[in-house]
């Protein structure tokens, strides 16, 4: 059985050059990546054997521009695949060729740990092995192993699920979403 993507929409495609120049507004500098060769690292997931090149690659910095993408993105009905480190073998971070890819890899740090509660507030790009590192001097560890905790992010793993064999022990991790009053992008069980 053979999985093939979505057709593209071409009224989407159609306006391409002046969604990238929307996106440029909203995420300046090197933050949009629209040229087919500076694109080709993102146009597939863990799950290699589907490729295809994402519409637009944007890599905002701050929670207000993921905020006005997403609304620019709603607006005009464009589709977006959100996307950590890219390890997923499920598919979950395979771009649409009419879709903007947002990239999540600049949000990383760890804005809070709580040992008393085991709670650490990460942002999406967080790597499991990062969280392992911040809280092992107490004698913790992030359990969530989906043998890539090297490169995998917090946000992967809460939107895909994983686990690994250490959650058989020991659970499987809870996300406690986002306080958008805030603008905190959430928290992870340890």
């Amino acid at each position: 059985m053979s999985v093939a993507m979505p057709l593209p929409d071409q009224t989407v495609l159609a306006r391409r050059e002046r969604i990238v120049a929307a996106l440029r507004d909203i995420v300046p500098g090197e933050g949009v990546i629209a040229a087919e060769r500076e694109m080709r690292p993102y146009e597939t997931d863990g799950l290699t054997a589907y490729r295809q090149l994402p519409m637009v690659v944007v890599l905002p910095e701050t929670t207000q521009q993921v905020s006005r993408i997403l609304a620019f993105c709603h607006a005009e009905g464009i589709k977006v695949v959100p996307r950590g480190a890219g390890t997923s073998l499920s598919g979950g971070a395979l771009p649409l060729s009419d879709g903007v890819l947002l990239g999540m890899a600049k949000f990383n740090r760890i804005r809070e740990i709580d040992f008393a509660n085991r709670l650490a507030v990460v942002e999406p790009g967080v790597t499991n092995l990062a969280v392992t590192q911040a809280v092992e001097h107490a004698g913790f560890y992030y359990a969530p192993d989906p043998s890539s905790q090297i490169a995998c992010t917090i946000g992967g793993n809460v939107a895909e699920n994983s686990g690994g064999v250490h959650c058989l022990k020991y659970g499987m991790k809870r996300s406690c979403g986002s306080a958008a009053s805030t603008s905190t992008p959430g928290a992870t069980i340890f």
